[in-house]
């Protein structure tokens, strides 16, 4: 089954297409080269899942998964939130994940509640009127010290899942899926995408 996925990120596409079973294969815009740069402007995930799904949508006519995720961390007035993938850029300097959460541990030096969550909103664009959005969180705290666990990617380094117990870079291959916000997130999607669209 072949769904188009509303972004550019092949990690995201990666982990969700293996969140989704397997049986579903996801095309990023770029695949079929596809200029694709909405202007996420919502003033929350599920906003801004819906703006991105409905931008590809009108280009390709065709069903439409998107992601819209996030860490949010009280320290930092439930920051970066929305803005999680910019957090730290500037004009001149695009930071890469290493740098971004280095810099979230550097404005976190000396703070002792840590908690935070990560959201995750998950919106299937069948048409304009059909439109089906999930949201899911994996609480947690961010760590004092970064993790040199290879997996995960993004905050994982950084971010202690109270549901597993570890540091989300530290567990095991396809164990991640099982307490993340977008896990969660996607196996709710899986059922809704097997029954919308094979019906």
């Amino acid at each position: 089954m072949k769904l188009y996925f509303a972004s550019g990120n092949l990690h995201k596409k990666m982990e969700m297409e293996n969140l989704l079973g397997g049986e579903i294969t996801l095309t990023l815009p770029k695949d079929e080269g596809i200029f694709f740069d909405p202007d996420e402007n919502g003033s929350s995930f599920v906003e801004n899942a819906i703006i991105k799904a409905k931008a590809l949508y009108d280009i390709v006519k065709a069903p439409v998964l998107s992601d819209d995720s996030g860490l949010c961390v009280k320290a930092l007035n439930w920051g970066p939130g929305i803005h999680t993938a910019r957090f730290g850029d500037t004009e001149e300097k695009k930071l890469n994940s290493r740098e971004k959460y280095m810099l979230l541990l550097e404005e976190m030096e000396g703070v002792e509640d840590r908690e935070a969550y990560f959201t995750c909103a998950l919106c299937l664009y069948l048409s304009p009127t059909r439109i089906y959005v999930i949201q899911e969180e994996a609480k947690g705290k961010i760590a004092l010290s970064p993790s040199e666990g290879t997996e995960g990617f993004g905050y994982d380094p950084v971010f202690f899942s109270d549901e597993a117990g570890r540091i989300v870079a530290d567990l095991e291959k396809g164990e991640k899926g099982k307490y993340s916000h977008r896990g969660k997130a996607a196996r709710v999607m899986y059922d809704l995408i097997k029954k919308e669209i094979e019906k």
